[in-house]
């Protein structure tokens, strides 16, 4: 059976959402970005590296509920589900969406630790998919919740390739192959996410070939924080 949901797959440690959250404000659409009403062909799940993100950013007011281990320490968190469509152009802002309330972001906090994440997420990419947060959001959380990660400490201490990542992840995944994966890293070479491309129907499937793959010879580096 593929993804199975464990709460031991969960990436956060000692995570407490904070006490007092207000709702999360509307993202408006920034105008340079079109809204695109497309048929929906397949989705990404987009998991961040959270030591590598947080790594410049621990004193940032803007990220202190990810980054300054007030809230608790994360490892990958989830970045966004998003819809494909047929060829590189994918469906985005499709409607206005009101603000998340703070139920809603107390409960995903732990796998997504910023209420300005999950407003942008929703309405970027979640309002093409459901006409409910809570629908988009139960959604992200079964499918990031199905991934089992691998022992990103220990694969972290020796030379890495991106196929070698890659493996890394087939090998803790029953169903998932090397071409399901896209791997993003910075200028220097530092892994920032993992992309697992999806279906219609949220199964692994072979990435489109407009998507650009990191060679797997490539470097890869992890970053395990301070």
């Amino acid at each position: 059976m593929l993804f199975v949901p464990t709460m031991a797959n969960a990436q956060s440690y000692q995570c407490r959402a904070p006490s007092l959250i207000q709702p999360a404000s509307p993202s408006k659409k920034p105008a340079s970005q079109p809204r695109r009403i497309k048929p929906i062909s397949g989705y990404t799940l987009a998991m961040s590296w959270s030591p590598e993100f947080c790594r410049t950013r621990k004193d940032n007011a803007r990220h202190k509920t990810q980054c300054s281990g007030d809230d608790g320490s994360f490892a990958f968190i989830l970045h966004g589900l998003w819809p494909d469509a047929q060829g590189p152009s994918y469906p985005q802002w499709c409607r206005p969406t009101r603000a998340l309330s703070p139920a809603i972001v107390k409960r995903n906090f732990c796998m997504m630790p910023t209420a300005r994440l999950m407003a942008t997420e929703w309405a970027k990419h979640g309002s093409c998919m459901a006409r409910r947060p809570e629908t988009y959001f139960r959604i992200s959380r079964i499918m990031f919740g199905a991934v089992v990660f691998p022992n990103m400490d220990r694969l972290s201490r020796k030379p890495l390739t991106a196929g070698q990542l890659r493996q890394a992840f087939v090998s803790a995944n029953e169903g998932l192959a090397a071409n399901m994966i896209r791997l993003k890293v910075n200028r220097r070479g530092w892994l920032e996410e993992v992309r697992i491309c999806l279906g219609q129907g949220f199964r692994p499937k072979r990435c489109p070939s407009h998507m650009q793959m990191l060679g797997n010879d490539s470097a890869v580096k992890i970053w395990r924080g301070a």
